[in-house]
């Protein structure tokens, strides 16, 4: 028998919970075109408000009519429906507000989204989820990454990081922070139109500039002392959800 336990000591794997996917472009438009048309009209529902206001799906299946100020367009998650224990207020987008109006459950029932077959409200759509997004061909798009997308989007349009915080109720800043980089991307764009003033008006092989054929605005890479050219675009690229 052996005295002490021999992977004692032994660091555990760590998997990396912060490598996140989001939903690009044509993603985005083959999903919103087929949850427009898709016949199961309160699971599609549901998603749309997940990815409009960047909800967790239980605080969206436990949403209540009376925590719903469509006039001042917010929605008020109680700390009892809160993963972070803290009651916070989401703000209501238009598309947002354009899924209540579809709603017709304001007036004859206490929650949001109620399931026809039962009268009750929802306590998990996952199953029906499952088959909705392989119709769909978005085999690998878990009902979370909706969140994501809505994070990621509200990144990249410059979105300081704390607001983003605000809206998807993290209790965490550190949580946020997978989303920085991102927001990194926007403040580069930003500042890759002053690159663009000054190689247009770069004399042609200017020394030093890092830049030839400025005349026809094309770009070289600048070269590392290797004489191999650096990567000219240092951004990490979303990993798409299809393929």
């Amino acid at each position: 028998m052996l005295d002490r336990n021999p992977a004692a000591g032994v660091k555990q794997f760590n998997e990396d919970n912060k490598i996140e996917r989001y939903l690009n472009e044509e993603e985005l438009k083959r999903l919103l075109k087929f949850l427009h048309n898709n016949k199961n009209r309160t699971v599609c529902q549901i998603a749309l408000f997940l990815l409009s206001t960047g909800a967790r799906l239980n605080e969206a299946l436990s949403a209540r009519w009376e925590n719903v100020d469509k006039g001042n367009r917010v929605w008020r998650i109680p700390v009892a429906d809160s993963k972070s224990r803290h009651m916070h207020s989401v703000p209501l987008n238009d598309s947002a507000i354009a899924v209540l109006d579809q709603l017709d459950t304001a007036g004859k029932y206490e929650h949001l989204f109620i399931n026809r077959k039962t009268r009750k409200s929802y306590t998990t759509i996952y199953k029906t989820w499952e088959g909705l997004r392989a119709e769909a061909g978005l085999n690998h798009l878990r009902l979370h990454y909706l969140r994501y997308s809505a994070a990621s989007y509200m990144a990249q349009a410059g979105v300081y990081l704390y607001v983003i915080q605000q809206v998807l109720g993290h209790s965490n800043p550190s949580v946020t922070q997978r989303y920085a980089h991102l927001s990194a991307e926007t403040l580069l764009d930003a500042a890759n139109c002053t690159s663009d003033v000054i190689r247009e008006a770069m004399p042609e092989k200017a020394p030093g500039s890092g830049y030839r054929g400025a005349a026809t605005g094309a770009r070289t890479p600048p070269l590392t002392p290797s004489g191999v050219p650096t990567r000219s675009d240092p951004r990490p690229a979303l990993t798409p959800l299809l393929g």
